[in-house]
């Protein structure tokens, strides 16, 4: 096992106060967080480094400890027994560990000699989440509108989720374990996928409710009459009173989106009635909207 230099992995030398411990922590952790270096393994792994460097030196007997024992802190008192052992064997009453005298690898390699593997290996190191991954799937309107099954592919793994109906534009879906690996045993990080919903040629949604225009032509509009209108679930027919006005809102109570993860509940569909002018009227029906206005 390599000697690993906390100090060095801080950017502090030995001599080093705890503030100033404290405050090389503070500016690597947020340098390094997964947060702010999404997908990125190399910043991870420099952040565990900086978390375990802390750790052994932000507290006074464990960073003098580590700097007797090296890497290997953490079993001081088994590493003290075993140099007690080796000095009475030897004739001697020096201690051979103490002193740093193992600063490179020797001080791990006698370590795994006598205890028959490293630190790491017997749980001596902190466990680590593993990376938080973030993906996006793009969908349309008609899609988000019911509970359906989709299938993503992340790092080379293809994962198939369930969207439920009414799912936001921007909102993001956890699964837990989907990241990458934790290390010394530690949790897997979890998978966030952001949902990205095109907007539709036809309605307009706006939270629960979905908005649509449809047009109506000028005879239906005067004199009344149905018209057939789209939503989600089909056609609908609707009847239009006589002198309905340009702009008229119809709300049709349950036609709109469902609400999410809430079953049964739906919104409403908003219909905007948009009266066509005819453009090709014949002289018989100028003359007759003539007749029209000048009865007015």
């Amino acid at each position: 096992m390599a000697f690993i230099d906390y100090y060095k992995i801080l950017g502090i030398d030995k001599k080093a106060s705890q503030d100033d411990i404290k405050k090389a922590y503070r500016k690597l952790a947020r340098k390094y967080h997964p947060d702010l270096n999404p997908n990125d393994q190399a910043a991870n792994k420099k952040f565990q480094e900086i978390n375990e460097a802390n750790e052994a030196l932000s507290d006074p007997e464990k960073r003098k400890k580590y700097d007797e024992y090296g890497t290997n802190w953490k079993n001081a008192e088994q590493y003290e027994q075993a140099g007690q052992s080796q000095s009475r064997s030897r004739g001697s009453g020096q201690n051979p560990f103490s002193g740093g005298g193992f600063g490179g690898g020797d001080f791990s390699d006698f370590f795994e000699s006598m205890f028959g593997g490293s630190a790491a290996g017997r749980g001596g190191s902190p466990r680590y989440k593993g990376q938080d991954y973030n993906a996006e799937l793009k969908l349309n309107l008609r899609d988000a509108f019911s509970t359906h099954k989709q299938t993503l592919t992340v790092n080379g793994k293809n994962i198939r989720i369930t969207i439920p109906a009414g799912i936001a534009d921007g909102q993001t879906i956890k699964l837990s374990g989907h990241g990458g690996p934790g290390t010394n045993k530690g949790p897997a990080g979890d998978l966030f996928i952001t949902i990205h919903i095109s907007e539709d040629s036809t309605f307009k949604r706006l939270h629960n409710d979905l908005y649509s225009n449809q047009e109506l032509d000028l005879y239906t509009a005067v004199l009344g009459g149905e018209v057939m209108v789209d939503t989600f679930d089909g056609k609908v027919k609707l009847k239009v009173p006589a002198g309905t006005q340009n702009g008229t809102k119809v709300r049709l109570k349950g036609k709109g989106f469902p609400v999410y993860k809430k079953e049964g509940e739906v919104g409403s569909l908003y219909i905007t009635y948009q009266i066509k002018i005819p453009t090709d009227l014949d002289e018989k029906q100028i003359a007759l909207f003539r007749e029209l206005q000048q009865g007015n």
